[in-house]
């Protein structure tokens, strides 16, 4: 059994929810900082980065994540969540969380009127995962520690590194769960691999 948390802050919290249960998964809705000590993985949601690291910053929640970081824990940002996992981002100083070895430019498809779905090949998990774009980030650069997982239209929008995993776009607004299935993968080696060593 694994227990994974989806942080409840802003965002399609229910949809992410959904979209994680599976056999053998406990699904959390994280609103205090104390329910982090027990799970085994994380998932930061889509949403407003700026208003997402606000209300972080105003409940407590940045240096437990950070903290949830350093120890292994994986985490899966969608969307803003990739902005608060970048180690860089374009037109600012420093990234927030900085889990993920990429620069990312926030914004770079467009609008909320510019949002779009795409059909992606995802390395790992399918040919055809749809995918929903809504004033989604693009990922700029990684680092050579980073697996690219997807890209669309030659940019990249789907990576991992280690047991972080971040997506531009959101795949919880689908019907199809092979996206965050894969996380449970994750999350579930991850675990195995600690109870081993």
């Amino acid at each position: 059994m694994v227990k994974i948390g989806v942080l409840a802050l802003q965002g399609a919290v229910r949809e992410h929810v959904n979209s994680l249960i599976a056999p053998g998964v406990e699904v959390v809705v994280v609103k205090k900082i104390e329910q982090l000590n027990d799970l085994d993985g994380l998932v930061l949601p889509g949403g407003e980065s700026t208003t997402m690291r606000r209300l972080i910053d105003k409940y407590g929640f940045f240096e437990p994540l950070k903290a949830f970081a350093k120890a292994g824990k994986p985490m899966f940002g969608t969307c803003a969540g990739l902005i608060l996992m970048a180690k860089q981002l374009v037109g600012q100083k420093d990234g927030h969380l900085e889990v993920i070895d990429m620069e990312v430019e926030r914004n770079a498809f467009g609008r909320q009127r510019e949002s779009f779905e795409a059909e992606l090949m995802v390395k790992g998990i399918a040919d055809d995962i749809m995918a929903v774009f809504i004033r989604a980030p693009l990922i700029k650069a990684v680092g050579e520690d980073v697996e690219i997982l997807s890209k669309y239209k030659g940019e990249i929008v789907a990576v991992r590194q280690n047991q972080f995993l971040a997506c531009s776009f959101h795949p919880e607004l689908t019907a199809d769960a092979r996206f965050h299935q894969y996380f449970v993968d994750v999350v579930k080696e991850t675990k195995s691999k600690c109870l081993n060593v």
